[in-house]
């Protein structure tokens, strides 16, 4: 690393980001501990390549960018299919409506099943709102994969959730 101050704006961006980066995390893996080591891995992996970071920026983009590979690797190299440990889902605030809330618990038990890639891709365009070409950045992949993964978790939510997944992700997405 080098100089004190790089250390030091290193632990500033470890410290402001990490309640994100961990939100980032959970929605990929469903479980408070995995999300947790997911961070702390991520955020390893960006302090050795603290020196090559021009930028808040692009040390963000690196690090979920880590998340997001490291994620995938272990889920491939797991296997995990069907059931794995996880938490229970963090509670949602509602807007005074109960369907509101099990719409988000329904729809959030579905994207859990989703296959990794395709879930990062949702959660990074519609939960971080980001665009398409920050999310290509991110996963490291181009706008057109980033656009094929879209479509197709969602073809699938659709097809889980029937005639009302239209209206139960716009709720969602809204919130």
């Amino acid at each position: 690393m080098g100089t004190g101050r790089s250390t030091g704006e290193f632990a500033e961006f470890a410290v402001s980001r990490h309640r994100a980066l961990f939100r980032y995390a959970y929605l990929l893996v469903g479980e408070r501990g995995l999300a947790e080591d997911l961070v702390q891995e991520a955020l390893t992996k960006t302090y050795v390549g603290w020196h090559r970071l021009r930028d808040s920026a692009n040390a963000e983009a690196y690090t979920r960018k880590a998340i997001t590979s490291t994620a995938i690797g272990w889920y491939r190299r797991k296997s995990w299919h069907g059931e794995r440990p996880r938490d229970d889902v963090p509670e949602l605030p509602s807007r005074g409506k109960d369907d509101d809330v099990t719409a988000r618990l329904w729809l959030w038990q579905e994207l859990s099943q989703l296959p990794p890639r395709q879930r990062a891709t949702l959660v990074l365009r519609y939960y971080e709102d980001l665009t398409e070409v920050e999310t290509a950045r991110i996963l490291g992949c181009s706008v057109g994969t980033v656009k094929s993964q879209t479509a197709h978790a969602l073809k699938k939510l659709r097809a889980r959730l029937g005639p009302d997944a239209e209206l139960t992700i716009e709720l969602v997405v809204a919130q």
